[in-house]
């Protein structure tokens, strides 16, 4: 497995675990107190908002997050011709 594929797993993963953690059930209970946001009950609203969050997590770094920089090897549009970048004037 290469780097990048490491690197998106690992995000992956992270995501999943953190979806586990927050629709855990000891954490569900701190939404469900009875309060309400808008006329509605802040259990089905977190539960949303949390659903929501992750979604958008995971649409973000499958699209940006996962992919290596365009200066990389690891880039498929990559050549050798890119070559590392020696911009910065140290020889």
């Amino acid at each position: 497995m290469t780097r990048a594929g490491r690197r998106g797993a690992s995000i992956l993963v992270a995501l999943a675990g953190l979806a586990l953690l927050l629709f855990n059930f000891p954490l569900l209970l701190i939404w469900d107190q009875g309060r309400e946001l808008f006329g509605l009950p802040m259990l089905p609203v977190a539960l949303f908002l949390i659903w929501t969050g992750l979604i958008l997590a995971l649409a973000w770094f499958s699209e940006t997050g996962l992919r290596a920089p365009r200066d990389s090897p690891l880039d498929p549009r990559w050549t050798p011709e890119d070559g590392p970048d020696d911009s910065d004037g140290a020889s």
